[in-house]
């Protein structure tokens, strides 16, 4: 890797990189786990939640490059393999297609682990003085925690 003079420490950079990396692991697999989710849902609430999972998996999918552009933009390379990914995120696979209420509650616990991970590693890119990465990261709870409540909200 080349050196880059953005105000950042090269080790600093790699720490919130390595933070970045596994929200883009976790957003990914997030992603395609609610897409799956949009393809089987049934049951009667089947065109509310199609609807609302389809909204959220857009919503998941253009995140996916914010967050690979703004690693590249720190001087790496964003995760380029299933693998890499894989050994990356903290989201479980299903082992068959679960129930709608057993989907919107795997969705919430997703929701969450990716809430918790940002809120314990947030003070990375304040101490390393990257607001865009602290912009990123705010705009991501924000997001986590909006579709959070409202999957809880939609089986209350």
């Amino acid at each position: 890797m080349k050196t880059i003079n953005i105000g950042i420490s090269d080790d600093s950079r790699k720490k919130v990189v390595e933070v970045l990396k596994k929200l883009l692991a976790d957003t990914y697999f997030l992603y395609f786990k609610t897409h799956t989710y949009h393809w089987n849902v049934t049951g009667m609430m089947f065109q509310t939640l199609h609807a609302m999972f389809m909204q959220q998996y857009t919503e998941l999918w253009n995140t996916i490059d914010l967050i690979a552009e703004r690693i590249r933009s720190l001087g790496e390379y964003a995760p380029s393999s299933y693998k890499e990914l894989s050994q990356l995120t903290s989201i479980k696979d299903d082992d068959k297609i679960p129930k709608a209420e057993e989907m919107l509650k795997n969705l919430i616990q997703d929701h969450e682990k990716i809430i918790q991970f940002i809120r314990d590693n947030f003070s990375i890119a304040e101490e390393s003085n990257d607001e865009a990465t602290v912009d990123l990261l705010t705009q991501r709870l924000d997001a986590h925690e909006k579709t959070a409540w409202m999957l809880r909200a939609t089986i209350e």
